[in-house]
């Protein structure tokens, strides 16, 4: 018998986290973070993440369980989501995914692959080439081998341009025919997958409002704490870089919460540019009133 994942899926600040909680509180379930960033220990303000009150007493696994100085790619973070499936399952409990960062979603949906090669001689002469001719001209140059990548792309996204430009000159082919795929699920499992739609600017709001509480709750402080010990990638969280430009005199705190406005608008394009794509998403309205209990009542039609 197929083992049934709920997905909870949908832009940064669309609820999908106190929806999560709700779904394993009524249906017997443990959550996965899906989020690349919640993962590291003590970056709760500036990724969101669930305080224990939030929580509610539900477990929550690949949640604030590794080291900020670590680096979590792809790889680790499939390997703990998939031993927390078994254990939860094993269990007889039911397993809820929610979280950000849309890749780790599809790799559980559709599994992981060797992924694209690296060359670190070609990285550096690309981030060489990007400091000295600029973010707009390297994004203009991505355009012309893999435009369906640089579509989803800012000028200012130095690492994901490199990265797709080095894997260019290696192969010859597009970084994005390396991550997409025909959208085949693997076998096994018994998916439901569940999207927050939002209405632009209502999700705008929100967004903005989050970005205002999180320097109201300390942000700046808990970056000031961490930042001699965060890894490259935990540094380029949205937030977290913007208040370093902050803490090294680059930016004042205005400009600061405007930047972390900006980028948090940008990941939340991002990550709907990739759940469009997934004709099997379910789509419900994150303003209704009626959201958690018709959701909770297609969850239980699923698990039937």
């Amino acid at each position: 018998m197929d083992i049934p994942i709920i997905y909870i899926l949908g832009p940064t600040a669309s609820g999908k986290t106190a929806l999560a909680v709700e779904i394993a509180k009524q249906c017997n379930g443990e959550i996965i973070s899906a989020d690349a960033i919640a993962v590291y220990k003590g970056m709760c303000i500036g990724t969101a993440a669930p305080s224990v009150e939030e929580q509610q007493g539900i477990v929550h696994h690949c949640l604030q369980c590794m080291d900020p100085s670590e680096s979590c790619n792809a790889q680790t973070w499939f390997d703990m989501a998939e031993a927390a499936i078994a254990d939860i399952h094993e269990r007889k409990k039911n397993i809820i995914v929610a979280g950000g960062t849309p890749m780790y979603t599809k790799m559980l949906l559709e599994g992981i692959s060797a992924g694209a090669p690296k060359d670190d001689a070609i990285r550096e002469q690309l981030e060489k080439e990007y400091d000295e001719r600029g973010g707009e001209a390297m994004l203009t140059e991505l355009h012309s081998c893999d435009p369906d990548y640089a579509s989803e792309r800012h000028a200012n996204d130095k690492k994901r341009i490199v990265r797709a430009l080095e894997v260019f000159r290696i192969t010859q082919k597009p970084y994005s025919s390396f991550h997409t795929t025909d959208g085949i699920r693997r076998p096994g499992y018994a998916n439901l997958l569940i999207g927050l739609r939002w209405d632009k600017e209502e999700l705008h709001k929100r967004i903005n409002k989050r970005a205002k509480n999180m320097l109201a709750d300390g942000l700046i402080d808990e970056v000031k704490g961490l930042r001699e010990q965060l890894s490259k990638q935990a540094r380029d969280g949205v937030g977290y870089k913007e208040v370093i430009q902050f803490l090294d005199g680059e930016i004042d705190e205005e400009e600061c919460l405007y930047r972390i406005k900006v980028g948090t608008r940008r990941l939340a394009k991002h990550q709907m540019t990739w759940y469009r794509k997934w004709r099997d998403i379910e789509w419900f309205d994150g303003e209704a009133e009626t959201l958690h209990g018709d959701v909770i009542a297609r969850v239980e039609d699923h698990l039937k």
